[in-house]
């Protein structure tokens, strides 16, 4: 459980929100200061990304979609595995999917 403006937020024991509509980019924020993790433009944008194919699939895509996905929609350079752990260093698809408010992706350990 985690609070944010007084309002008590549950997550499961990995920091994944319990309830998809309790997200906001407040609770994006606080949950990137838990990993001494400032959220910027780039991250912002991968987010964002995440949670509009959420949106469209009802799923979180794991690393290989994510790259795959992204080389489509935003380029190869932000497809690559390199600049993806340069922003989500704890894992790109896991990470990123925690602070867009949404579940793990299957097959991320």
């Amino acid at each position: 459980m985690i609070v944010i403006n007084g309002k008590e937020i549950a997550t499961d024991p990995e920091g994944y929100l319990a309830n998809l509509d309790d997200w906001s980019e407040e609770v994006a924020s606080y949950l990137s200061e838990q990993d001494r993790l400032h959220l910027d433009a780039p991250h912002w944008e991968i987010i964002n990304f995440m949670r509009n194919y959420y949106a469209e699939n009802g799923t979180a895509p794991n690393l290989r979609v994510l790259q795959k996905l992204l080389k489509e929609e935003l380029g190869e350079e932000k497809a690559e595995k390199k600049y993806l752990f340069d922003l989500f260093p704890y894992g790109p698809a896991k990470q990123a999917a925690r602070y867009a408010g949404m579940p793990k992706p299957t097959g991320c350990v």
